[in-house]
């Protein structure tokens, strides 16, 4: 029992080193407005593979939980972890396209300005809480935060549900 606590922990320490990680990258990666439409085009190409890639991975996790075979013990633990560094990957994903479109066309969004503007309208937006102080204005912007609200209802509810009711199976223990 010690050595299922010390791998939860470490496994706890590693998700954490992860998702600090992309947010740090979230900061630091090179994202200024391109007025070269190849460019451009390439980021938001780019933008949707990433967001592609974190779905299917989020999916995946999600059925491993849900499925008749679903990971037990010492699997369970780095299941829940991947999935929670998928999550966190989806949220920035759709923060990077956010920032992108905010950036290369005057009008996408109101109030939108910063890298820090395009993570708070993101979380808002795939929490569902959505204070109206950001929002989309333009076409594009208003296609992505659609694909954002479709990601949110089908993949980030599921998968956040999933994390929290194995969390809370076993009160102050981690996963069951």
């Amino acid at each position: 029992m010690a050595s299922d606590d010390g791998n939860w922990a470490r496994v706890r320490r590693h998700t954490l080193a992860a998702c600090v990680l992309l947010v740090v990258s979230y900061f630091l990666i090179p994202l200024e407005p391109d007025p070269n439409g190849l460019r451009l085009t390439l980021r938001a190409v780019g933008t949707l593979l990433l967001i592609s890639v974190v779905t299917v991975l989020v999916t995946r996790q999600v059925g491993r939980q849900l499925g008749s075979r679903a990971p037990v013990g010492g699997d369970e633990v780095r299941s829940l972890s991947r999935l929670v560094v998928a999550l966190v990957a989806g949220l920035l994903a759709f923060a990077v396209a956010d920032y992108v479109v905010a950036g290369s066309g005057p009008g996408q969004f109101s109030g939108l300005h910063t890298r820090l503007d395009a993570l708070y309208f993101a979380l808002t937006t795939l929490t569902t809480v959505g204070y109206g102080d950001v929002h989309a204005q333009g076409q594009l912007a208003k296609a992505i935060v659609c694909v954002q609200m479709v990601f949110s209802i089908g993949v980030i509810a599921t998968g956040a549900s999933i994390v929290v009711r194995q969390l809370t199976g076993r009160p102050g223990r981690g996963p069951r």
